[in-house]
């Protein structure tokens, strides 16, 4: 009986930890930007353009597309906000720079059917905001006079925080 007990504990034990390290499999870890960071980042993309005498609003996506920060000057365009969001979520989505992603559209190599996805902006002025070759989010910048432009400030937002994503 004894030697039974013993090896219906063991038996347990084995089962209680293969169950533990199957569980510890299922857990997804991940990096994000805090709300801080994603605010530093708009704010210096907003000085830039405003430096150069661009109205614009900037929003920077978490990971998952989500908005974490939209600032709009005060005399931004109408559809500066929703433009800005779209362009860092296709930045984030497609792991590329808006720009980028608008010049493979026009030169063949994507399909142009891509620009009609739900949410998707292709045009410059949003990019990827990565490091480590981890993927934390995106941001955009609209309203300046051409995507070109709009991708500068873009970068300065991600300039002012590049420090900060080392890791």
């Amino acid at each position: 009986m004894r030697k039974t007990a013993v090896a219906f504990v063991a038996a347990l034990t084995a089962l209680v930890v293969s169950s533990a390290r199957a569980d510890d499999a299922a857990m997804v870890i991940y990096k994000s930007l805090t709300p801080e960071l994603a605010l530093q980042a708009a704010r210096a993309a907003m000085k830039t353009c405003r430096d150069n005498g661009y109205q614009i609003s900037v929003a920077v996506v978490d990971r998952f597309g989500l908005p974490q920060v939209l600032l709009r000057d005060r005399f931004a365009g109408l559809p500066a906000n929703d433009t800005a969001t779209r362009k860092a979520y296709t930045a984030l989505s497609f792991r590329a720079s808006t720009a980028d992603l608008a010049k493979s559209i026009r030169d063949g190599q994507l399909d142009p059917g891509l620009a009609r996805l739900p949410n998707v902006a292709m045009l410059g002025g949003g990019l990827a905001i990565e490091s480590g070759g981890t993927l934390l989010g995106g941001i955009g910048v609209s309203g300046a006079p051409g995507g070109d432009k709009d991708e500068v400030c873009a970068k300065a937002g991600l300039d002012a925080i590049r420090d900060s994503l080392d890791f």
